[in-house]
């Protein structure tokens, strides 16, 4: 009985003594809490690092598009006529490829009767100003204006273009990269990557492509009027797996094979066999006749632009004529060089980006490993000097090792905890998480002396029942301060305002973890530690 009505009267005090061991073992214990060891898979805890303590790059651009947004009904002529639509905006704005330069959205809720459509062009507004993709939509039918017209894409597009980012930066092989969706104080949105440990020019050129691959054929046809026929056979969507880059022992040609759906497989195999590769193909397309006479070609069509082209090997070409293609619907991709085999293996892993990036309207920031480094190391003995200050401070103002050696304590747990919380959620901390640390240190202390100014402003405590009520006029003062900095705070963790929104996300976990955790658990261990009874 006396066992269970100490941890009745100390739960507080179990409870930030649980989640200290939790945040240990979250920052101790590799994959605990599906962490991992240190931004690069190494060092002692399992925190991860921003590029400010780690070296890399970050880039913020914005995305490349401009949407009308349509309801009622313009929704109606837009959703009713997409086909027809697109076509006319094609010609109208002179979109060389409109099925990727053009995206209709019906975005009419089952449970509605108010319908919504979106039109988004991914197009420089220097190319097609606002008020000539109004005056293309009514040329199409869709009686909009130039005020249903915005700068930006929409949110479905965001999301689809930070993923395929993601993808491409993963294909890659960029460890420890980061790619979210901020908005500015103005309402734009950016996309922000960070890579540690490369150069901007690097992530750049990855990104600078839409990254469409498809296949196509070319083969002389006499019926054409040109004498030549040209389709597309694979898109990426085709496309089961990729493998690695490697090269041909006996040629020297680096490739990357890949490997069709199930869908797909049978669909071109017949391509194939319809156009004449039943038998393999040899392709002149590079050569001075390849213009009348190309023969019979695979091309490789990067963004639109044709990066290689190669014939059909015999053999595979009477796979296509029997039919074992679809047992094992495995083909090479050829290219120039090891180089453009990569981006080729990258874009079809990753698929294609449904918008551009505006990296001349973005920023961009660099900072080297070595000076990262440094900064990490600095951190740490700012925060020790900290702890320092602090524990003197305490001590000469209290002078009761009593008092003031829980304080310190307890205020360094709020440390442990949040250091154990970016553990889990695998936060990648920067210097402005390090600068909230340290004024969690400051704000904690100085509730904590709060609480001890407050119980022994009339003397010593000598029952648990004054205690308690001087505890709680202390804890009001601390809870309407709490709730003040949480107010204060709230907008700069919501919007995007660089190193200020890390500053303050930490600040204001830090505060709730005060106010519900340690404050209350300090206040248990200082009636312990005061009272006789």
């Amino acid at each position: 009985m006396g066992l269970y009505a100490d941890a009745k009267d100390n739960w507080r005090v179990l409870l930030l003594t649980l989640l200290l061991v939790l945040s240990g073992v979250a920052l101790f214990v590799p994959g605990a809490f599906g962490s991992t060891a240190g931004s690069t898979g190494e060092g002692l805890t399992t925190l991860q690092y921003g590029i400010e303590l780690d070296g890399g790059t970050r880039i913020r651009a914005p995305i490349v598009g401009q949407t009308a947004e349509l309801d009622g009904e313009q929704a109606v002529q837009v959703a009713n006529n997409r086909s027809e639509v697109r076509r006319s905006l094609g010609q109208e704005l002179n979109l060389s490829d409109p099925g990727r330069d053009l995206l209709i959205r019906d975005e009419s809720s089952q449970d509605s009767q108010q319908r919504r459509a979106t039109v988004e062009l991914f197009v420089r507004e220097s190319e097609v100003s606002q008020a000539e993709f109004a005056a293309a939509l009514q040329s199409a039918g869709v009686d909009a204006s130039e005020g249903d017209v915005r700068t930006g894409v929409t949110s479905e597009t965001r999301g689809e273009v930070r993923r395929a980012i993601q993808r491409k930066i993963s294909a890659a092989g960029l460890a420890g990269r980061e790619v979210r969706t901020v908005q500015s104080v103005d309402g734009n949105f950016f996309v922000v990557i960070e890579v540690p440990d490369r150069d901007p020019q690097e992530i750049r050129q990855l990104l600078s492509e839409r990254g469409n691959v498809e296949v196509d054929v070319l083969y002389t046809n006499g019926s054409a009027s040109n004498g030549t026929t040209r389709e597309t056979v694979l898109q990426r969507e085709d496309i089961a797996s990729v493998g690695q880059v490697q090269q041909n022992p006996q040629t020297g040609q680096d490739y990357v094979s890949v490997t069709l759906t199930d869908e797909a497989a049978p669909e071109f195999q017949q391509d194939m066999t319809a156009a004449g590769f039943g038998d393999g193909g040899t392709c002149r397309y590079d050569t001075p006749r390849g213009q009348q006479d190309p023969g019979e070609c695979l091309l490789t069509v990067s963004d639109g632009e044709i990066v290689y082209s190669a014939g059909v090997e015999p053999e595979l070409g009477r796979s296509f004529a029997s039919g074992d293609f679809q047992q094992d619907p495995t083909f090479i991709i050829n290219a120039e060089n090891f180089s453009e085999a990569r981006r080729l293996q990258v874009n079809l892993q990753a698929g294609e980006l449904r918008a551009p990036l505006n990296f001349e309207e973005g920023t961009q920031y660099q900072l080297e490993p070595a000076l990262a480094q440094n900064f990490k190391e600095n951190s740490l003995l700012t925060g020790l000097a900290a702890v320092v200050a602090v524990t003197f401070v305490v001590y000469f103002r209290y002078g009761d090792p009593k008092v003031a050696l829980p304080m310190v304590v307890t205020a360094l747990s709020e440390v442990v905890i949040l250091l154990g919380f970016a553990a889990v959620v695998q936060l990648q901390l920067d210097l402005s998480h390090i600068a909230g640390l340290i004024a969690v240190i400051g704000t904690g202390v100085d509730d904590l002396i709060i609480i001890a100014d407050e119980v022994q402003y009339e003397g010593d405590v000598d029952s648990s029942t004054v205690f308690q009520s001087r505890f709680r006029k202390a804890f009001w003062v601390i809870g309407a301060a709490a709730a003040t900095t949480i107010i204060a705070m709230s907008p700069l963790a919501v919007l995007s305002l660089g190193d200020l929104q890390g500053f303050a996300i930490v600040t204001i976990m830090g505060v709730l973890i005060g106010v519900l955790v340690t404050r209350p658990a300090y206040g248990d261990i200082l009636r312990r530690l005061t009272t006789s009874n």
